[in-house]
């Protein structure tokens, strides 16, 4: 078995090191669960300070043109765009990504009219599978979903299916789609194609024009570091925009809004997926956390986030005997940004890492993952986070009964 890589020499040569000290660290603590909710840029407090103080608290309404405010949505999902491989005026953020996901779906029913499937994997993050069932039953008719094994994808395609909803990265395994090649599959027997990027946006490379993509959604609050319940985003490729049609037609996604007119007429490009009034503060906040990313570049996150995950595997090794199973890709090319492992006492291992400074997350039944975030580790940190899970599961300080009693968000 090949040695472990140095960390500290890792660290000496990580061209990403400058930006660690952009996020406000806890001392002593080994954030490992930014696959869940990312950490706080330091700018993002000034920034919120200053839209509560002096553009809400002085400008009042007039901040909607004097700040932009308006152009908010659009100006975040611009600098998104050019994370995951889009055009400026592909992209926009509003709602949630489980909202998105419903608006997206209905619009690529709608426009394969004649055709009953919509195409997804069992296991998948379950809200996507909640939304699509809620947008079949909405749609009404014979429409249904069906749900196949990752290796059966492909074979499920065909004419019957109006559209393939996948994640880009499965949220418990990390493991990646291949997205060229399904949405080639897809498109091959008239398909659509909705992507997830929930796991994907911030930590690997996405290509969704150079991959033909159709549409995709994502959220702020993981690795694009946009605070808890950040808004979601949406993709949809230019050459689709003219003809699908967001079923929430709220007034932000009206042509001309502020006409107040009775009449809904659909908004001109990505546009027409907004809907409601869009969140300031949380936009302005998902924002600061974008200019990271974006400051950093896609490619080197993405190879960062392949060597975080490398040097966590290679470090915990086989020195927890068989009482750890990878289920995550061992190979860095396959994964996306978090390193999973399968064991009978997932949860209260996870709960003693947390008691020794390490904060992962569990998911049930017996899944622990690992978020490693390119941003704000050190090699160091993921090095020790993997030398003290060894430390938890050979000593097995899991037993302590403080360590088993479930809180209520796990």
């Amino acid at each position: 078995m090949t040695a472990p890589p140095d960390p500290l020499l890792q660290d000496l040569h990580d061209p990403l090191t400058r930006i660690r000290d952009a996020f406000v660290a806890q001392d002593g603590l080994i954030y490992l669960c930014g696959n869940s909710l990312g950490q706080l840029p330091v700018a993002t407090r000034g920034r919120m300070a200053d839209a509560v103080e002096a553009e809400w608290g002085r400008s009042l309404v007039r901040g909607w043109n004097s700040h932009d405010w308006i152009g908010l949505p659009h100006r975040v999902g611009d600098a998104i765009a050019g994370l995951v491989g889009a055009a400026p005026g592909e992209v926009i953020v509003a709602d949630s990504t489980s909202a998105n996901l419903f608006k997206l779906a209905v619009a690529a029913m709608q426009a394969r009219p004649d055709r009953k499937v919509v195409l997804s994997e069992p296991g998948d993050f379950p809200t996507d599978l909640y939304m699509l069932e809620g947008a079949i039953r909405t749609l009404g008719g014979d429409r249904r979903l069906v749900l196949r094994a990752p290796e059966e994808i492909e074979a499920a395609l065909t004419e019957e299916v109006a559209v393939l909803v996948l994640c880009h990265v499965h949220y418990k395994t990390a493991a990646l789609r291949d997205m060229a090649r399904l949405t080639k599959a897809a498109h091959a027997v008239g398909a659509l194609v909705i992507w997830d990027l929930s796991h994907s946006a911030g930590v690997v490379e996405v290509d969704l024009n150079g991959c033909d993509a159709d549409m995709a959604v994502g959220c702020g609050y993981k690795y694009l570091n946009g605070g808890p319940g950040a808004p979601g985003f949406l993709f949809v490729a230019a050459r689709h925009q003219a003809s699908l049609v967001s079923p929430l037609s709220g007034w932000m996604g009206h042509a001309a809004p502020f006409t107040f007119v009775d009449d809904y007429q659909p908004a001109p490009g990505v546009a027409r997926f907004a809907c409601g009034t869009p969140p300031i503060l949380s936009l302005i906040a998902l924002e600061a956390g974008v200019a990271l990313s974006a400051a950093a570049g896609a490619p080197a996150i993405a190879a960062k986030a392949r060597a975080l995950g490398d040097l966590f595997i290679a470090r915990v090794g086989d020195r927890a005997g068989d009482a750890l199973t990878l289920i995550s890709p061992a190979d860095g090319a396959a994964r996306g940004g978090h390193v999973a492992f399968r064991h009978p006492d997932a949860y209260a291992i996870v709960q003693a890492l947390i008691a020794r400074g390490v904060v992962g997350d569990f998911r049930d039944p017996d899944v622990m993952r690992f978020g490693l975030s390119p941003l704000p580790l050190s090699f160091a940190e993921v090095a020790r986070a993997a030398d003290l899970l060894v430390e938890v599961v050979a000593t097995r300080a899991y037993d302590d009964p403080a360590y088993k009693v479930r809180a209520k968000v796990t």
